[in-house]
């Protein structure tokens, strides 16, 4: 067995009602920058009016930030940075989705260090800058069951005058405390719990096949993988199912230590091109549109693996010849996706253009290379395109 190190720092409150350890758990401050979408959701459903009455009762005071985007932007990230310098803030909590708990991250980044956010960005125009001042703390609560981001150190910010979506993080940007509360997630529409439950099978999977996997991130990897294949599509069909919402929650978990243990591969960086061009395209979305034709491609690549991926998926591997199992777990993935109703996903739909796959394809590998290194295969630049080229409609 080869050597490996694993490391996850933050201490997770998981289950329903877990909201309220918020007023009692030992917080990193005293005074939290809350970061929001601009959406109007946590207000509507009273969860920011919660999580303010929770610090509030362990003398906590906060300001509000509400702008973040559904695919969360660089000027954004500053702006909320100044705010919690002007306010004298001193930890900063991430509530709602993936994009309010990464740009949370990325502020807490950037309080404290000089310049521009992108100065500390690898890849892209990026200048690969280190950080050297202080991180400021970080709390996640996450209201969807997608990213994983809770139980990751990764933050993804979008560029938009580069169109660059780019991941980032330290170890200073593992949440130093994540609460992860089921009934935060039955407000979540069908459409939207199908994508990020996607988003968070493709962390797992990805993880699997990726080449740093380890013995511990493949534990996590295929019960998350499991978990979703079975309760997804029941989460999809009735939101209100607290069963379903709770075992798609802890697989959202799962795949976030995956991500802290093992990485994402190509397919990520292929997916944040198109979001990076397009970007109401949702990431789970991008991710399904893309996920046949790059699993196809990787079966030839990784066969044990996508033979146990689709065991994990509750193929009955067994019952076929050995050269056939890998392809079982793309037919797992075209069940999974027609259960939740998003087998007819068109990136056509999204605006995305055949004419502009070369340019998507220099993009991925420009923004994101450091994931094309994550694949056990390398990629030439032809198969990323005959992958996006198939992946097309």
């Amino acid at each position: 067995m080869e050597q490996f190190s694993t490391y996850i720092p933050t201490q997770i409150q998981f289950g329903s009602g877990s909201l309220e350890s918020l007023g009692r758990e030992k917080l990193p401050g005293k005074k939290a920058l809350i970061v929001v979408s601009a959406g109007g959701s946590m207000r509507r459903h009273g969860y920011l009016d919660r999580t303010v009455a929770l610090l509030k009762k362990q003398g906590i005071d906060s300001v509000i930030f509400d702008k973040i985007l559904p695919n969360p932007i660089l000027s954004h990230v500053m702006e909320g940075a100044a705010l919690a310098r002007q306010e004298g803030c001193d930890f900063v909590l991430g509530l709602g989705g993936g994009s309010s708990i990464d740009s949370a991250k990325s502020i807490a980044v950037m309080v404290n260090n000089p310049g521009d956010y992108w100065d500390y960005i690898n890849g892209g125009s990026g200048k690969g800058k280190p950080v050297t001042e202080a991180v400021l703390p970080i709390v996640a609560i996450t209201t969807t069951a997608g990213t994983g981001t809770e139980a990751d150190p990764w933050t993804v910010i979008t560029n938009q005058d580069k169109n660059e979506k780019i991941g980032f993080g330290t170890p200073d940007t593992f949440p130093t405390l994540s609460i992860v509360d089921p009934e935060l997630m039955l407000s979540v529409p069908p459409k939207l719990t199908a994508y990020q439950g996607f988003d968070a099978f493709f962390h797992a999977a990805e993880g699997y096949i990726a080449n740093i996997a380890t013995p511990i991130s493949d534990l996590y990897a295929l019960e998350s993988v499991r978990l979703i294949s079975r309760y997804l599509p029941r989460a999809v069909a009735d939101g209100n199912d607290i069963e379903a919402r709770s075992q798609v929650a802890l697989a959202n978990t799962l795949s976030g230590m995956v991500e802290s243990t093992s990485s994402c591969t190509s397919e990520h960086s292929m997916e944040h091109a198109l979001s990076a061009f397009k970007p109401k395209l949702p990431h789970g979305a991008g991710l399904i549109m893309l996920s046949k034709a790059y699993f196809t491609h990787f079966a030839s690549v990784v066969p044990q693996r996508l033979a146990e991926l689709a065991a994990a998926m509750g193929e009955e591997t067994s019952a076929v010849p050995e050269a056939d199992r890998p392809m079982l777990m793309v037919t797992a993935l075209e069940k999974l996706q027609r259960a939740c109703g998003v087998d007819e996903l068109k990136m056509s739909d999204y605006g995305l253009e055949k004419a502009q796959i070369p340019a998507y394809a220099q993009n991925a590998r420009n923004t994101m290379g450091g994931l094309f290194e994550m694949d056990r295969a390398p990629l030439s630049e032809q198969e990323v395109i005959a992958i996006y080229e198939k992946a097309y409609r």
